[in-house]
């Protein structure tokens, strides 16, 4: 009977690897996704100090392939029933455990500090935008990318341009009163109808704000290396809970 159960604690130690493995290895490949930044968001949260996410990501990266890693080790432990080798893939798994926590937790709390209210979002907007800075350069191409791509216009619509002080206004006046990323264009990317744009003609002009985009995409990186990431670790945490037992069973 203690064989019977022994054998079939084992089978189940090797299917729950298996399946940690390529959730592992999934894992990976979203963190990839994220580091890269498809939607190149990098610096508006750069910025802030606050590029936590993309940090989280890179320790999800390491996690998640050293998941996969460890566990195929934990599949060889098992079926070779030596306790020794159960007991280092238990201390790995439980050190790497920890780091994808920290990756999880640190993603997610990132996340809450820059897409709280759109206020960060658009005192960025406005202090660097046009600057001639390093930071400047790269949140201006950011926001130009955003706002064509997007179809928006600042962080909660065009406005924001007119009721606070910029760095863009400061530079270049009123006139435009926007940056000319707010105009729709035409097919060929030209800008449809620039006086009409400049005067704020709603049919020349984008009047939604960009921030409902930029959170969007914020979460769907925050649920790429978060959520998931927690998923992970719930069917991990159940891996290595069976994974003890068994280690208590074999002589």
């Amino acid at each position: 009977m203690g064989a019977v159960v022994l054998t079939c604690l084992m089978t189940i130690v090797i299917i729950l690897n298996a399946i940690a493995a390529a959730a592992g290895l999934a894992l990976f490949a979203v963190a990839i996704w994220v580091a890269v930044d498809g939607y190149k968001l990098y610096p508006i949260s750069s910025v802030s100090g606050k590029d936590d996410i993309f940090a989280a990501a890179w320790i999800a990266i390491f996690t998640g392939f050293a998941f996969f890693l460890t566990c195929i080790f934990g599949i060889f432990a098992a079926l070779k029933r030596s306790r020794a080798l159960l007991m280092v893939y238990l201390i790995i798994m439980f050190i790497i455990f920890l780091f994808e926590c920290a990756s999880a937790i640190t993603a997610v709390t990132n996340r809450d500090y820059l897409v709280g209210n759109s206020n960060l979002v658009k005192k960025q907007m406005l202090q660097y935008y046009a600057d001639s800075s390093t930071k400047g350069k790269a949140i201006t191409q950011t926001w130009n990318r955003v706002m064509e791509q997007a179809e928006c216009c600042g962080a909660d619509g065009p406005k924001d341009w007119l009721d606070y002080n910029s760095t863009f206004i400061q530079t270049f006046g009123t006139t435009p009163p926007w940056p000319l990323s707010c105009c729709k264009r035409l097919s060929n990317f030209e800008v449809e109808d620039r006086e009409g744009c400049i005067i704020g003609k709603s049919s020349a002009i984008y009047t939604k704000g960009c921030f409902q985009f930029i959170e969007s995409v914020l979460s769907r990186y925050t649920w790429a290396v978060s959520w998931y990431g927690f998923a992970v670790l719930m069917f991990v945490f159940l891996t290595l809970v069976i994974s003890m037992i068994y280690y208590m069973l074999l002589d």
